[in-house]
């Protein structure tokens, strides 16, 4: 693709850019899971997927699974002992906290309003969201199932949400109309040219760092 198509293209994407939509992953830390989570997030348009893992924890993404979607996403750390306070200043905001968990007072996850300004939380498969999270959130969401087994990868989860809110969003033209400023777009489209120049004159091989910024509070 010529440069001028390429920056076209970028032009165009981050015209459908959702700065509304955004994703929380709790101790999602397999590489896979993780890799298959940012390529999705990049197909409806999330821009930014914040994370909360052990310190000791080493974040890798795998280049063949992402094919190149982790370029055009931001990743956001937040301390695994800062959760409760990034989910309160979320609110705090004016964003929904939407969480994935199955208990009572959980509601389809097709009967949430995702216009709204929202934040989908996931947890890992075994052990799911923690309570003090559960505690924080707005809607608690579930995936109905019909089968012997009451859950699914969390990458498949994930990606059924996301293209939920994929179709709200259309359904209410919020892809027809830049969500992010000319001026923010000009910020991060310069940003991704300079990465997008690097990856590529790298042949791709630093697409196996985890390019993070840290959240503090």
């Amino acid at each position: 693709m010529s440069t001028e198509k390429r920056l076209a293209r970028i032009d165009e994407i981050l015209t459908r850019k959702q700065p509304n939509l955004q994703i929380f992953l709790e101790n999602v830390h397999n590489s896979q899971n993780l890799s298959t989570i940012i390529r999705t997030a990049d197909a409806v348009g999330v821009l930014d997927i914040y994370y909360a893992t052990p310190a000791n924890v080493t974040l890798r993404i795998h280049k063949t699974i992402t094919q190149g979607a982790h370029r055009w996403t931001h990743r956001h750390r937040v301390h695994d002992t800062d959760t409760v306070k990034f989910l309160q200043q979320k609110k705090k905001e004016g964003i929904q906290v939407v969480v994935t968990h199955l208990e009572e007072r959980a509601v389809d996850f097709r009967e949430v309003d995702y216009t709204k300004p929202t934040l989908i939380v996931m947890g890992n498969e075994k052990e799911g969201v923690s309570d003090a999270i559960i505690a924080e959130a707005t809607d608690v969401i579930v995936i109905p199932m019909q089968g012997m087994v009451q859950s699914l990868n969390v990458s498949v989860a994930t990606a059924l949400v996301l293209y939920e809110a994929q179709r709200q969003l259309d359904n209410a033209g919020m892809y027809d109309t830049a969500q992010i400023s000319q001026e923010k777009r000009d910020e991060i489209k310069d940003a991704w040219v300079y990465r997008d120049t690097v990856a590529r004159r790298s042949k791709g091989e630093i697409a196996l760092e985890f390019k993070e910024e840290l959240v503090h509070f």
